[in-house]
């Protein structure tokens, strides 16, 4: 059985500045990292391969993602398959489903793709379910455990009101929820060992898209921080009792439209 994990190279949150000025997000000084979720479903590739010894391979793409290929191989695909690319530095949910599509078709023989919730960054929730439709694979969303059956596999998805266990034939696409596991950081025996492990760049050639495909349908006008405004009115600063201290409050929520 061949599993492939489908990651992203996203900026660090941490290190994002907002200019106060004009509420502008600052990247200057951002580093990059796998994003969260998908920390998750390489975990769960990991998990699989431990388990069961199956083929386990990554696939990724963007721009300037080569510096994610260590970290990526660390924590235990035996390959990683990617295409880097400055044309897919604007890629929106559309053209990163059908870049990764063209990877995976390319791979061949791919029984199990994981994918996160959704990315570190936008958080669109739409690759995976994207990716499903365009490889004609089943597809399981909010997926928080996964066990081998039979020639399938069994799946529960957890969803508002309970929990969904769907018993999957493959080849499928599942995109896994943050606490299915916790993501183990690699030991330094895992990060030496990267090293050592190969890791494939691919063409848009390679697999069969042309510049028409990497067009983003989506514009990214701008994006701004969030500012917090606080009124730090007192209510009762003149002495008032609490019961018209509370009806002065009331007014005044009603006046900044809080109130409906």
């Amino acid at each position: 059985m061949k599993i492939v994990t489908c990651y992203k190279w996203v900026a660090d949150e941490a290190d994002i500045r907002v200019d106060e000025r004009n509420r502008t997000l600052q990247f200057d000084r951002v580093k990059y990292k796998i994003s969260e979720y998908d920390r998750n479903a390489l975990e769960v590739g990991s998990e699989l391969q431990e388990k069961y010894g199956y083929q386990f391979v990554a696939a990724t793409c963007g721009d300037q993602v080569e510096p994610s290929l260590k970290d990526a191989l660390s924590r235990g695909p035996e390959n990683i398959y990617y295409v880097n690319d400055e044309k897919l530095a604007q890629a929106d949910g559309c053209v990163t489903a059908k870049v990764l599509a063209g990877i995976i078709r390319t791979i061949g023989d791919v029984d199990l793709v994981v994918c996160g919730e959704g990315s570190g960054d936008e958080y669109a929730q739409q690759v995976g379910p994207r990716l499903a439709a365009l490889l004609g694979y089943a597809s399981c969303t909010y997926v928080n455990k996964i066990t081998v059956h039979d020639h399938g596999f069994l799946v529960e998805r957890k969803l508002e009101d309970g929990v969904e266990v769907l018993e999957v034939n493959g080849p499928a696409v599942v995109t896994v929820l943050p606490d299915m596991n916790t993501a183990r950081i690699p030991s330094l025996k895992q990060i030496l060992g990267a090293k050592k492990k190969p890791s494939t760049r691919l063409t848009f050639e390679d697999i069969g898209c042309n510049q028409a495909d990497c067009a983003p349908k989506l514009k990214t006008l701008s994006t701004l921080g969030t500012v917090m405004e606080r009124k730090c009115l007192c209510m009762n600063a003149d002495g008032l009792p609490i019961q018209e201290a509370v009806v002065k409050l009331a007014k005044q929520l009603d006046a900044d439209g809080a109130l409906v």
